[in-house]
Protein backbone atom coordinates (compact mmCIF):
# COMPACT_ATOMS: atom_id res chain seq x y z
CA UNK A 1 0.00 0.00 0.00
CA UNK A 2 2.94 2.49 1.21
CA UNK A 3 4.41 1.86 -2.26
CA UNK A 4 1.20 3.24 -4.18
CA UNK A 5 2.20 6.60 -2.71
CA UNK A 6 6.19 6.50 -3.58
CA UNK A 7 5.19 7.78 -7.29
CA UNK A 8 3.72 11.09 -6.24
CA UNK A 9 5.88 11.53 -3.06
CA UNK A 10 8.81 11.88 -5.54
CA UNK A 11 7.37 13.71 -7.78
CA UNK A 12 6.44 16.24 -5.03
CA UNK A 13 10.24 15.84 -3.91
CA UNK A 14 11.71 16.67 -6.93
CA UNK A 15 9.20 19.63 -7.74
CA UNK A 16 10.66 21.25 -4.48
CA UNK A 17 14.49 20.89 -5.22
CA UNK A 18 13.26 22.44 -8.48
CA UNK A 19 11.69 25.34 -6.85
CA UNK A 20 14.84 25.51 -4.24
CA UNK A 21 16.92 25.83 -7.74
CA UNK A 22 14.66 28.16 -9.50
CA UNK A 23 14.43 30.33 -5.90
CA UNK A 24 18.18 30.61 -5.96
CA UNK A 25 18.75 31.51 -9.61
CA UNK A 26 16.18 34.48 -8.91
CA UNK A 27 17.70 35.55 -5.71
CA UNK A 28 20.82 35.32 -8.02
CA UNK A 29 19.68 37.92 -10.66
CA UNK A 30 17.70 40.02 -7.72
CA UNK A 31 14.59 39.52 -9.11
CA UNK A 32 11.65 38.42 -7.68
CA UNK A 33 11.25 35.67 -5.32
CA UNK A 34 9.40 33.14 -4.06
CA UNK A 35 8.09 34.04 -0.83
CA UNK A 36 9.74 32.45 2.40
CA UNK A 37 6.05 30.58 3.41
CA UNK A 38 5.80 29.33 0.17
CA UNK A 39 9.02 27.29 0.24
CA UNK A 40 8.55 26.52 3.90
CA UNK A 41 5.20 24.59 2.81
CA UNK A 42 7.27 23.27 -0.05
CA UNK A 43 9.66 21.83 2.26
CA UNK A 44 7.06 20.34 4.63
CA UNK A 45 5.71 18.20 1.52
CA UNK A 46 8.85 17.43 0.20
CA UNK A 47 11.55 17.39 2.90
CA UNK A 48 14.28 15.54 0.83
CA UNK A 49 13.68 17.75 -1.89
CA UNK A 50 13.91 20.77 -0.52
CA UNK A 51 16.96 19.53 1.92
CA UNK A 52 18.71 18.12 -1.45
CA UNK A 53 17.98 21.76 -3.02
CA UNK A 54 19.21 23.90 -0.44
CA UNK A 55 23.12 21.61 -0.40
CA UNK A 56 23.06 21.66 -4.15
CA UNK A 57 22.19 25.10 -4.42
CA UNK A 58 23.55 26.44 -1.15
CA UNK A 59 20.27 28.28 -0.89
CA UNK A 60 18.76 29.08 2.71
CA UNK A 61 21.18 27.37 4.49
CA UNK A 62 22.66 29.96 6.71
CA UNK A 63 18.46 30.51 7.71
CA UNK A 64 17.35 29.13 11.03
CA UNK A 65 14.13 28.48 10.10
CA UNK A 66 15.17 26.34 7.39
CA UNK A 67 18.01 24.77 9.01
CA UNK A 68 16.08 23.23 11.59
CA UNK A 69 12.57 22.99 9.88
CA UNK A 70 13.72 20.81 6.80
CA UNK A 71 15.16 18.15 9.37
CA UNK A 72 12.30 18.16 11.27
CA UNK A 73 10.07 17.86 8.72
CA UNK A 74 12.37 14.31 6.73
CA UNK A 75 12.10 13.00 10.76
CA UNK A 76 8.16 13.81 10.37
CA UNK A 77 7.99 12.10 7.06
CA UNK A 78 10.39 9.08 7.96
CA UNK A 79 8.33 8.18 11.20
CA UNK A 80 4.61 8.39 8.91
CA UNK A 81 6.14 6.16 6.55
CA UNK A 82 7.67 3.44 8.46
CA UNK A 83 4.38 3.62 10.25
CA UNK A 84 2.50 3.04 6.65
CA UNK A 85 5.27 0.53 5.89
CA UNK A 86 4.86 -1.60 9.58
CA UNK A 87 1.07 -1.21 9.09
CA UNK A 88 0.06 0.98 11.70
CA UNK A 89 -1.76 3.55 9.42
CA UNK A 90 -3.65 2.67 6.89
CA UNK A 91 -2.76 3.19 3.04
Amino acid sequence: MAFTLFIPYLVVNAITFALFGYDKQRAMREEYRIPERNLVTLAFFGPLGAYAGMRVFRHKIRKPLFSTMVPVFILIHAGIYTMLISGYLPG
